[in-house]
């Protein structure tokens, strides 16, 4: 199987469910890197004019609102977030179904707030309908090392591409020399890195 790149012309980011109420349930990563890894996401998505499509589940009953550092890096995609009523599987939404339909893109990068709930569903769903999916399991956790060990372990004998943070952003750069990339440095890595 040929490599082929994901990049800012042919990817499309997908943050599922990075909510008040449901981070608390994280407990194989610290809910900081988690947040940390999850912002690095939307901002190198914003720099490179990814398509990003953000979903949230149940926010009026007791899940809480999508982490509203999200807002003002992704203005468009927080005000047009799908807010499903309970679908554990965001891809048996048919408004986040369409949502990703509508970026065009085949290439898509995966981050849910619980890996074993969140993200493996979507994640196995989209893989079968022939997307190319990588999953950043560093933006994500579970309840359990194990429980996080296990949606990991699925989600790559079902064909999904498992990657983290700087890993996939490394990759959607390319060239820290370009423009972007250099921006990506300055803006994304570099306060990460240092924060």
């Amino acid at each position: 199987m040929l490599f082929e790149r994901f990049t800012g012309e042919n990817a499309a980011l997908l943050l599922i469910d990075h909510q008040i109420g449901t981070m608390g349930w994280v407990k194989s990563i610290s809910v900081e890197e988690m947040q940390r890894n999850v912002l690095m996401l939307a901002q190198t998505a914003s720099t490179l004019n990814i398509p990003v499509v953000l979903t949230s589940n149940m926010e009026d009953q007791g899940l809480g609102t999508l982490l509203s550092e999200l807002e003002p890096i992704l203005p468009e995609a927080f005000a047009a977030r799908i807010k499903r009523v309970g679908a554990i599987n965001a891809m048996e939404d048919k408004t986040f179904v369409a949502a990703v339909k509508d970026t065009g893109r085949k290439k898509l990068i995966l981050a849910g707030v619980t890996n074993d709930v969140s993200t493996v569903y979507p994640a196995l769903t989209l893989v079968s309908e022939g997307y190319d999916v990588q999953v950043v399991a560093d933006a994500g956790g579970s309840t359990s090392n194990m429980a996080d060990d296990m949606a990991l372990r699925r989600m790559e004998h079902a064909g999904v591409v498992l990657t983290s943070t700087n890993q996939v952003i490394a990759e959607l750069a390319g060239d820290w020399s370009t423009p972007e990339g250099s921006q990506i440095i300055q803006q994304v890595i570099m306060p990460a890195m240092l924060g």
